[in-house]
């Protein structure tokens, strides 16, 4: 062998070396040599996220596309409820809260920064052998409130009417009782279910059965999606018969939930403590991007 050709051999060497080096430190997560030091591999990271049942599709599918892109964070999902999430985050039980509780900023928890990153609806579900199509908010508040106990008072089948609705500490039970129940309480015969994927069950498999649930378990077609996540187990499928009907000649999706004109609209929003780990800005900032935003569309409606 020459001194050219020996020259080129140990050239191939060194970079056939670098490049195992390389592909190592992948699979591994070990640091890079560089001049000077060394680039360490960035620390593992687990975050707690807590809260609203109702925004749980949403954030697994969050979570996990923010961890396909920054492998050492990942994280914890708890439920809780809205208030619990703000609760356990206030006392440093958790790192982010996740919330539908429509409350005005003042309220906001002492010390948490709340970001609002999308749109939701509180749906008005019925099975949809059921022929009512629309009610009034006089209608629904009548219906809950245990006055219209026959569905033929709301222009359905002469059938009793079967109530479905959310556990008392719920965010969406607080704000159905808000604006459809005024100084009214929901009946005391209601059904009582945990989550708005309960209550899609249960409605789905009652023929006379109402309820109200997020938007998020329905299609833009008022439907159950096939598949939305975590949807597919809790809602079901597009063959479980529910359907949302209007109120108000509103809708909680498309046009009347951006502009607010439906009557159940809400703001969906992540919490945070001030003085927390910085790298949780950087994962609202992700929710905020047009890749996170383009993932809220698939459950509710973008912010932005």
């Amino acid at each position: 062998m020459n001194c050219r050709q020996g020259h080129l051999h140990a050239s191939r060497l060194r970079r056939l070396l670098t490049h195992l080096i390389l592909a190592g430190c992948l699979l591994t997560s070990c640091v890079l040599p560089r001049e000077g030091g060394a680039v360490p591999a960035p620390a593992p990271v687990t975050l707690t996220v807590a809260g609203s049942t109702e925004m749980r599709p949403l954030l697994l599918e969050l979570t996990s596309a923010y961890s396909d892109r920054h492998p050492n964070v990942q994280f914890t999902l708890l439920g809780g409820g809205s208030r619990m999430g703000e609760q356990w985050l206030s006392s440093g039980q958790v790192d982010i809260a996740a919330s539908t509780a429509a409350y005005p900023e003042a309220e906001t928890p002492a010390g948490l920064v709340r970001i609002p990153i999308g749109l939701d609806g509180i749906a008005v579900v019925v099975n949809t052998d059921n022929p009512v199509e629309s009610l009034t908010m006089v209608q629904v508040r009548d219906l809950f409130g245990g006055r219209a106990l026959n569905w033929e008072e709301v222009g359905g089948a002469a059938r009793e009417v079967l109530l479905v609705s959310r556990e008392g500490d719920s965010a969406t039970r607080e704000l159905f009782e808000e604006r459809v129940m005024d100084e009214d309480q929901v009946s005391s015969t209601a059904v009582v279910m945990s989550t708005s994927g309960n209550v899609v069950e249960y409605v789905a498999a009652h023929r006379d059965a109402i309820g109200y649930v997020t938007s998020a378990y329905l299609s833009q077609t008022g439907m159950p999606p096939s598949s939305n996540g975590e949807n597919a187990s809790n809602a079901g499928t597009s063959e479980q018969p529910v359907k949302s009907v209007s109120v108000e000649g509103r809708v909680p999706y498309d046009a009347d939930l951006v502009n607010y004109q439906y009557p159940l609209a809400r703001a969906l929003y992540l919490l945070f403590r001030q003085s927390g780990d910085p790298s949780i800005q950087k994962i609202v900032d992700f929710v905020l991007s047009e890749e996170g935003q383009a993932i809220i569309a698939r459950y509710h409606v973008p912010i932005r």
